[in-house]
């Protein structure tokens, strides 16, 4: 890669960091949040001041002490004893700053990308746009980071909750560090030049002096560590990045075990499941080891490179020492303020492996703001086109209405083709077809969380969507049956009726009980408690996606009636999906999904019966 290019990334990245980090500074806790900033700023130039007069103490002291000047000696015990106190208020006070700072961004942001996430069924099309990575990709720890962020972001859990938390620490305390190492330079380096002097040699006859000889000696040193540094530590930045990804890959992995702990133990999968989790924990293990090793070989330099920067002043100043150029005091001064100036000019040295995590996580962070605007921009086509579809149908207000509706796979092969559906308040339709022909695609492009659909849709109002699998919080009970309304918008009676219709009266006295729903009721118990949810909020119309396929017929029935005298009752309309003739019973129209002149490969086809 060429210099130019190298450039335009670095100015790239900067702009996508930049975006990451200042709308924070921009929000409504703005002017908190730089308070806190410019108070931690002003501490850290305390700092590098006390640092200037601790330097000059050594001086004083030192040469006190080879003067054997009593009187000196006590003043300049007196003077480091305020110095050290002042010293200790400002590194207090600017680690509770830091931190106090460190929470409230960290607050911020992930409040911030948890109501991006949350917002217009993000979380839900994100997922649907995962695919997985060639196996070559897992293992090759030199792939550009950037290709890996073409995909969709992978467990945008870690993103919000870990990742979040290292870009605010990490951020903060590289930035402050990079201004201590600035301001040390610019305070040091004026007070090195003097007492360094000048190194004069002869070559070729000729004579040449070299003023400040101590600055140039502490740039060359640095410059050459930080190019050394920069070789050999450069592979941890993907390192660090497929770290994170495989750390987070092995805890999801755990994570569904648990979820799907029943159906795991039922089909006895132990086995195979701990076979993939040895596999991707051996995934964790093996970049481990590599990262390990990468930062083994630069703890070999940089602790070289530490331990000869104590003795490299003694060196190169110990001629002028032992000609009585200069005392004792002026000696540790000079190697006190080389060290100042060497360890401001080898922030990159000591920084890299932090800046390597750094990149990495904000690598991280950037792709996944970057699926997050793709996504709200899918969201708000399909707003634009949905607002021009209610207005051309506002006289058709409680009716379901599509104007060449077309469905696509997430691999873009078409599903569904120019599907013109109308459904007006008292028909309940009964959608049919084999399993993979669209009907669930088709149900959740109605509920207009499908991404990958084109065509105005309009939906009549006061819906409720029945999910084959429906989700219950794992909170109190009530809380589960009204959700996602507050409980305390239903009374008691109203949550107890709704239990005992929906053929779950053991469950009335639970009210209060919280549990994980999800996990301790069965299948038909749930979809039981799905319907009970809809009997208790009463819509006027109902979309169901095998609602019932966990019942017994008898269940079944029972259940379809009292959905049917519902929205008959509220004046709606309702359309299920199901396989069971005997809920084709309680409907009065029937569309059916037919292959296309192909079979399987061509996109289905719906013909819509007549009113019965």
């Amino acid at each position: 890669m060429s210099l130019l290019s190298k450039l335009s990334s670095f100015r790239i990245f900067c702009t996508r960091v930049w975006a990451l980090a200042a709308p924070y500074f921009r929000s409504e806790d703005k002017w908190k949040a730089r308070g806190l900033l410019l108070s931690i700023v002003l501490l850290n130039l305390g700092t590098v001041f006390m640092a200037v007069q601790f330097n000059d103490w050594y001086r004083l002291f030192y040469d006190a002490l080879e003067k054997k000047d009593q009187a000196v000696f006590w003043q300049q015990l007196t003077r480091f004893s305020y110095l050290a106190v002042i010293a200790i208020i400002i590194v207090v006070y600017k680690f509770y700053l830091t931190q106090l700072l460190e929470l409230r961004w960290r607050s911020w942001m992930t409040r911030h990308y948890l109501t991006r996430w949350l917002a217009g069924q993000v979380f839900y099309k994100l997922e649907l746009a995962r695919f997985d990575e060639p196996a070559a990709a897992l293992t090759e720890d030199t792939k550009p980071i950037s290709q890996a962020n073409q995909a969709s972001p992978d467990n945008p859990d870690q993103r919000i909750q870990e990742d979040l938390n290292s870009f605010t620490t990490e951020t903060i305390n590289l930035s402050m560090g990079l201004l201590n190492a600035v301001v040390t330079l610019v305070s040091f380096v004026g007070i090195l030049w003097g007492l360094s002097g000048a190194f004069s040699f002869s070559l070729g006859g000729a004579s040449y002096t070299i003023p400040g000889f101590m600055v140039w000696a502490a740039v060359a040193y640095c410059a050459v560590g930080s190019l050394l540094t920069h070789y050999i530590g450069r592979r941890q930045i993907n390192l660090q990045f497929m770290q994170q990804r495989y750390e987070a890959n092995f805890r999801h992995h755990m994570v569904r075990v648990r979820e799907y702990s029943e159906s795991i133990a039922l089909d006895r999968g132990e086995t195979v499941e701990k076979n993939h989790l040895d596999g991707r924990f051996s995934s964790v293990l093996t970049n481990y080891l590599k990262l390990i090793r990468a930062q083994k070989s630069l703890i070999w330099f940089t602790s070289f490179f530490g331990q000869a920067a104590v003795i490299f002043p003694f060196i190169v100043a110990a001629p002028r020492f032992f000609s009585g150029a200069i005392q004792l005091g002026q000696l540790i001064q000079i190697s006190s303020a080389f060290g100042k100036v060497q360890e401001s000019l080898s922030w990159f040295v000591d920084s890299y492996s932090g800046l390597a995590s750094w990149r990495a996580t904000t690598d991280r962070l950037t792709s996944f703001e970057d699926n997050i605007l793709r996504v709200d921009r899918q969201t708000q086509a399909q707003k634009a086109l949905s607002a021009a579809s209610d207005s051309s149908t506002a006289s058709q207000a409680d009716a379901l209405i599509t104007e060449n509706l077309n469905v696509q796979l997430p691999n873009g092969n078409s599903l569904l083709n120019a599907l013109s559906l109308k459904a007006v308040s008292g028909d309940q339709i009964l959608i049919s077809g084999p399993s993979g022909s669209g009907k669930s695609s088709l149900f959740r492009t109605l509920a207009g969380i499908w991404p990958y659909a084109s065509g105005p849709t309009q939906l009549p109002a006061q819906t409720m969507f029945i999910p084959q699998r429906p989700y219950f919080p794992d909170r109190l009970l009530r809380e589960a049956l009204a959700y996602p309304e507050p409980a305390a918008q239903y009374s008691d009676a109203e949550l107890k009726k709704a239990l005992t219709d929906s053929l779950l009266p053991q469950l009335q006295d639970s009210l209060d009980r919280q549990d994980a729903w999800s996990r301790t009721l069965s299948g038909g118990e749930q979809q039981r408690l799905a319907i009970a949810r809809v009997l208790l909020k009463k819509p006027r119309w109902i979309f169901a996606d095998e609602a019932t396929s966990a019942l017994d017929e008898d269940a079944e029935k029972t259940l379809y009636a009292l959905l049917q005298a519902q929205v008959l009752k509220a004046g709606g309309g309702m359309l299920s999906i199901a396989h069971r003739p005997s809920v084709a019973a309680f409907h009065n129209r029937r569309w059916t999904l037919k292959a296309g002149p192909a079979g399987a490969l061509a996109a289905w086809t719906l013909e819509q019966g007549p009113r019965t």
